[in-house]
């Protein structure tokens, strides 16, 4: 089932240790620019074919995360994880922008040459 998260509820739980996947639904060169601590990519169009990989517990809380509320890549792939059979997906439709104007950090990974 999808709900949404909110900003303080997913700080709670990464920063208690409560076990989360978490998934920014945006290409990789974003990803790589600054995500979440802790956060996977996956490809929104091909969540389906991803989700084993990334997130291989259907009975782990999933929260997905894109760019900003207008962006709606995350609800792309929850919805395909939700279909997959997910038993606790969540949305954090704020995103990354909303995460970042808080003052909150994000992980930058060097591009390979």
């Amino acid at each position: 089932m999808k709900t949404r998260i909110t900003r303080d509820e997913l700080r709670r739980r990464l920063d208690a240790g409560t076990p989360t996947i978490l998934l920014e639904a945006l290409p990789e060169k974003y990803y790589l620019d600054g995500h979440l601590p802790g956060a996977l990519q996956i490809n929104y169009e091909h969540a389906r074919n991803e989700a084993a990989a990334r997130a291989p517990d259907k009975n782990a809380t999933v929260v997905v995360y894109c760019a900003s509320e207008t962006c709606r890549n995350s609800d792309i792939a929850a919805n395909q994880l939700d279909a997959l059979g997910y038993a606790d997906v969540r949305v954090y439709v704020e995103g990354k922008k909303d995460w970042m104007e808080a003052g909150l950090p994000v992980v930058k990974r060097e591009r390979a040459a």
